[in-house]
């Protein structure tokens, strides 16, 4: 290894997903994830339990990744980790342990904003989007128009004014009796169903910003009517209520979508973000790319959901422009790109 070689060990905690990653020179080496199945029983994440679970996983996770890497701690340039946005208490395990490590190793420490690596995930490997570029970054938490202007240059031009789509997902899946996590199964069991076969609203809103409360609203009085005039209707239906619900879901993103690409006169796109694994999205966007002449990016799924990959990007990116951050840096619940 070169005595000007840069390389980073980077640290994900930000919610159920205890991630550790090597980068060399930009070149990602390996992304280790532990994920935490403790929640399924729960319907949702428990914020103490995930805190706890990052604390029994992260050090076998780091550990692997530092082996896997066949880099030693020695020849490590810099720690990085996910500042926020997040839960707070799974942010500060990891937090803690990237502060400890930079001090013991007399490293650099470098926060990544957990959202503007979810864009940079894009540059882990080809193709890569050329500047500037549109990127719909689609999660649990979040639901956000982004314009991507250079690698640490980004602008929110739109973003969901109550739910994430992500959280839509989940929680129409919990009313159709799905366990947690429910919208990959959504996902499954449209695949077999009828996107046209039942009708809910398509919220509208002003500018490029997004609303995904009234379909859960809808979802479930149009169920506890159908319900009461029919008990198996739900079993009955169940994957022409998936495909009408992701159907609309998937409007409601490429409306904005499109409406973006309109007003800023930009034909890079790109997805990134837990939601931009739904096969269903990916279809329907790369038919809408292919029909308008866009230049398409999508993701690979281990790069979709929280890793440390996309946070040893961000690293890297900062690291070349000399952006670290001191020992007395604190975590933060929520946080803008």
């Amino acid at each position: 290894m070169d005595t000007n070689d840069i390389s980073i060990l980077a640290i994900e905690s930000s919610c159920d997903e205890t991630s550790a990653s090597v980068i060399l020179n930009g070149k990602v080496l390996n992304n280790i994830v532990a994920t935490q199945s403790v929640h399924e029983k729960y319907g949702g994440v428990v914020p103490e339990l995930a805190s706890r679970a990052h604390q029994e996983n992260l050090i076998p996770v780091v550990q692997e990744a530092i082996h896997s890497s066949g880099l030693s701690q020695d020849q490590l340039s810099a720690v990085a980790f996910t500042r926020g946005p997040g839960l707070m208490g799974a942010l500060l395990v990891g937090v803690s342990f990237a502060k400890a490590f930079a001090f013991s190793r007399q490293i650099p420490l470098i926060e990544v904003n957990h959202m503007q690596a979810h864009v940079l995930a894009h540059f882990i490997e080809d193709p890569k989007p050329n500047f500037p570029f549109i990127c719909l970054t689609v999660s649990g938490g979040h639901t956000q128009l982004v314009l991507v202007k250079d690698h640490l240059d980004m602008e929110v031009i739109g973003e969901t004014r109550d739910d994430a789509v992500g959280e839509a997902f989940d929680k129409t899946a919990k009313l159709l009796g799905l366990p947690y996590p429910g919208g990959p199964l959504i996902d499954k069991y449209a695949k077999e169903g009828n996107p046209k076969a039942f009708e809910f609203p398509i919220t509208r809103m002003p500018n490029l910003d997004y609303s995904f409360s009234g379909i859960k609203t809808a979802v479930l009085y149009f169920l506890r009517n159908q319900l009461q005039e029919n008990p198996k209707f739900i079993e009955e239906n169940l994957a022409d209520l998936c495909a009408s619900i992701q159907y609309s879901l998937i409007q409601m993103l490429l409306i904005k979508l499109k409406e973006a690409v309109k007003q800023y006169g930009v034909r890079e796109i790109a997805i990134a973000g837990g939601v931009s694994a739904n096969s269903g999205l990916r279809s329907t966007l790369t038919e809408l790319a292919a029909r308008k002449g866009w230049n398409l990016y999508i993701p690979k799924f281990e790069y979709c959901t929280d890793n440390a990959a996309m946070i040893a990007m961000a690293a890297h990116y900062k690291f070349l422009k000399g952006d670290f951050s001191s020992l007395d840096v604190t975590p933060l619940a929520k946080m803008k790109i």
